[in-house]
């Protein structure tokens, strides 16, 4: 028996000796690829030397002798810093996902070959200027310089995901640049999804009034009745099933709601304390880990260039120089039509025009799979642009049979310069002439806010689709492709592009609401990314008389939700303190409970108070009450809240609530009765999930920001090293916003908020502050994979400044590249 024992512990000792020898191994192939930032290295592509100071946050001030040297620098940095990224978003727009991770990602590759956004990217290099194209080639050698670097010394193959995949990085080219712009596009755009959705539910409605309940036009001048999409397209059923494929991380196609969204507000000097002009900016995206964005200076020609990058693209897209701030906030500009196309029923290869029937522009594709055969594509074009499968989108729910699906999409252009006008951006000297540098940005469309020393504007950037008047749509709803008032008829000039320029009152800003209200085809937009936010930014913009640096950190870290305040009076107005105290432990006294909670908050969505969870999933569960009756399964397309419709429905505008009543049972509901069972469902499932002591719950809890590695961020074992979870205030409406997944069994997981925020005053230009959710590293054994994630969730920032005697104070490294 002793000897038995022995044996095993000696198996025992060699397994877990084993066992260290593989973390041992493992960890020493992943960490070869960890940079090194203090070093001194020759290179090629080089004009005259290159200091590169990594500052304390490990940002790196890039400081050459000429702007190419200086673009080569940035992109030696961050080919060092997020190789694997850059690898994985160059393979995304080109459609060749499949190459490296098989079956899983072929339905993105498919999207991504029909639309050919890396085709297009590759015919817009030519029509950039000369100062962009110098650039994109010197920042393509930097990340060539890196990868040879990598080669010739053995560095991990340049990130730890590379041993795990088999993804071959062919050198970088400088049109691979143009084309993650258009791949930002696709991330950013959703009003394709906008159309499918409200002609779905168009068919599926019973009373084509209700459309305006649950899809509503943000509150302002109304429009001319749409026709009902089944007098489009008649014989169509009335529901299809979902269609799509089940979402991969991988997928640059934003869930509905998803889309860009973001916040931008400026001051002007007669509106700061400081006597000179504030910006603020944070734009938001999906949560990820490593972020979308990377913190640089460039010491260009003109001066000093410090805010957010994406690596991959060789501009500074938010941030500042000694003269001039800028930031982004999504548009919402309606930038993209459907197409129903009539297929010639005696020739397939043939679409009907205005002009009767003509063939599709047509070209194979194939589609390598990674341990699976490959497949051909057919790729399509109509005049209206190109075919998409009716797998996309849902498109087949709302193509009848005959026709196929096109997509009208500004960045589909072959000529886009936004590259050039993201350079002469950054060496504009004041705010007209950064709107004017911005009339070459094509897509995607953004509000770029801007300030000077003395002045603030905002102006809508990016093309704007000229729409005919008589448009059976107006752009709400595909229409039929063949009739000419459908298409499009150009772009609008420039000079129609809503502009801002020093208003009287000295404060901008844009939560992606509304901000203009001009007849069709000038609208700019039906669909808005905020009808709430606009309300709390301005009340606290509007309750001080001059605005501080610190005013507006307080704005962008601000959680107390309008939503919740305007709500809450309305769905509960019969059921405040009503009805005799019931026992402990039953449903009622938790109702009763619930509501005395909800009845004494004033709306913050703080990460450590019950009530945020409380109000959420009530509201959550009363949608679904007051949809599932009329759409049936329809209701799961509708992940989030919609403010307007429930308070369309509560203050009965048109008759809406009729929703409350439940049509297919005998008594007739009231909105209360709806409110009561909405709670109580809430309240079940709040028990169900994190226990029944009410006062105890967290919203944090439910709220936990996931910033997700995209392709590890599902592995077991491996999740727990490249994810980054964090405990989160805010929520869908608060200024600082935490947008919820809506969907799964936690539904309120803050999937998508402010990946970048950033201050400028230009008072003290050097006292500007930014930060990033994660932080500068993609690589996950560097200790600046996350160590700016803590800072984020606590509202902290690190400093923007300009000053290279502070970088190289508390530099983590200085790297010196030189000629070769």
């Amino acid at each position: 028996m002793a000897v038995v024992f022995r044996w095993l512990m000696r198996i025992a000792s060699g397994l877990v000796l084993l066992a260290l020898a593989a973390v041992g191994l493992i960890y020493f192939l992943a960490s070869q690829s960890l940079p090194d930032y203090d070093k001194s290295l020759d290179v090629k592509g080089l004009n005259a030397p290159v200091e590169i100071v990594h500052d304390t946050a490990n940002v790196p001030h890039i400081l050459g002798e000429n702007d190419e040297d200086v673009f080569f620098g940035l992109g030696y940095v961050h080919a060092q810093d997020r190789l694997w990224q850059m690898t994985v978003m160059r393979r995304t727009v080109q459609g060749r996902l499949s190459e490296v991770f098989g079956q899983r990602t072929v339905h993105v590759d498919k999207l991504m070959r029909r639309l050919d956004l890396y085709g297009l990217a590759h015919q817009s290099f030519d029509v950039q200027d000369d100062y962009t194209k110098a650039a994109l080639r010197a920042y393509a050698a930097g990340v060539n310089a890196r990868l040879n670097e990598i080669n010739e010394s053995a560095l991990g193959r340049g990130a730890p995901e590379m041993f795990l995949f088999n993804a071959p990085v062919a050198p970088w080219q400088p049109d691979d640049s143009i084309a993650l712009i258009k791949l930002m596009a696709v991330q950013l755009s959703g009003h394709l999804q906008d159309e499918v959705l409200r002609a779905r539910t168009s068919l599926i409605l019973n009373d084509q009034k209700r459309l305006s309940d649950i899809l509503p036009d943000v509150p302002g001048e109304g429009i001319a009745a749409l026709p009902e999409y089944a007098a489009l397209f008649p014989g169509l059923p009335r529901y299809a099933e979902n269609s799509e494929p089940p979402s991969s991380p991988l997928s640059p196609v934003s869930t509905r709601g998803l889309a860009g969204a973001s916040n931008a507000w400026s001051a002007a000097p007669s509106r700061s304390a400081s006597g000179g002009t504030l910006l603020a900016n944070d734009p938001h995206l999906g949560l990820t880990a490593p972020g979308i964005w990377y913190l640089a200076r460039l010491q260009l020609a003109k001066g000093g260039v410090i805010g957010a990058t994406i690596p991959g693209i060789p501009a500074v897209m938010g941030g500042r120089s000694d003269r001039l701030g800028w930031g982004l906030t999504s548009s919402y500009l309606d930038d993209q039509d459907v197409h129903i196309e009539k297929v010639n029923p005696d020739n397939p290869e043939e679409y009907l025009t205005p002009d009767g029937f003509k063939r599709f522009k047509t070209r194979p594709s194939i589609i390598e799979i990674k341990d699976a055969p490959p497949i051909t594509l057919t790729l399509r074009w109509t005049d209206n642009g190109p075919v998409l499968p009716g797998t996309h989108y849902n498109l087949d729910a709302v193509t009848p049979p005959g026709h196929v699906a096109s997509l009208s999409w500004t960045a589909l252009s072959p000529r886009d310069t936004s590259m050039t006008a993201s350079m002469g951006l950054m060496n504009s000297d004041t705010v007209r002439e950064a709107i004017g540098k911005a009339e070459l940005f094509i897509a995607p469309s953004q509000n770029l806010s801007l300030v000077d020393k003395a002045t603030i504007g905002m102006k809508l950037i990016g093309a704007m689709p000229k729409r005919d008047l008589n448009n059976q749509s107006r752009g709400r709803i595909p229409t039929p492709g063949w009739l000419t008032a459908n298409r499009w008829q150009g772009r609008f000039p420039y000079a129609d592009n809503p502009e801002f320029v020093a208003p009287v009152g000295g404060v901008l800003g844009n939560t992606n609401n509304k901000i203009v209200d001009r007849p069709f085809p000038l609208h700019v937009s039906y669909e808005w990314g905020d009808t709430q936010r606009v309300h709390r930014w301005e009340r606290l913009m509007q309750s001080r008389e001059v605005h501080t640096r610190d005013s507006f950190i307080e704005a962008q870290l601000d959680t107390v939700s309008f939503t919740a305040r305007s709500l809450l009076p309305l769905i509960g107005a019969d059921l405040w303190f009503t009805g005799e105290t019931a026992p402990e432990g039953t449903l009622q006294r938790q109702r009763q409970t619930a509501l005395k909670l909800l009845a004494e908050w004033n709306g913050e969505m703080n990460e450590h108070l019950p009530e945020p969870l409380i109000y959420a999933a009530w509201l959550r569960a009363l949608q679904n009450r007051l949809m599932e009756d009329e759409l049936g399964p329809l209701a799961k397309e509708f992940k989030h809240v919609e403010p307007l419709f429930i308070e369309r429905v509560y203050r009965n505008i048109d008759g809406a609530s009729v929703w409350c009543d439940v049509l297919q049972s005998a008594p007739e509901e009231t909105c209360t009765d709806m409110a009561r069972l909405a709670l109580d469902d809430a309240l079940i499932w709040i028990s169900e999930r994190y226990g029944d002591q009410l006062e105890s719950l967290r919203w944090g809890d439910a709220h936990q920001a996931t910033h997700d590695h995209p392709v590890l961020g599902q592995v077991p074992v491996l999740r727990y090293f490249v994810n980054i979870r964090q405990s989160t205030s805010g929520g869908d409406n608060t200024l600082m916003r935490g947008r919820t997944s809506g969907e799964g069994p936690d539904p309120f997981q803050n999937v998508h908020g402010a990946g970048y925020r950033g201050v400028y005053d230009f008072a003290d230009p050097d006292s500007s502050v930014f930060i990033t959710a994660t932080g500068q590293s993609g690589h996950f054994l560097s200790r600046y994979y996350d160590d700016q994630a803590q800072l984020w969730r606590r509202g902290e920032y690190i400093p923007m400044s300009l000053d290279i005697d502070l970088a190289r104070a508390a530099a983590v490294g200085i790297t010196h590249l030189n000629p070769r």
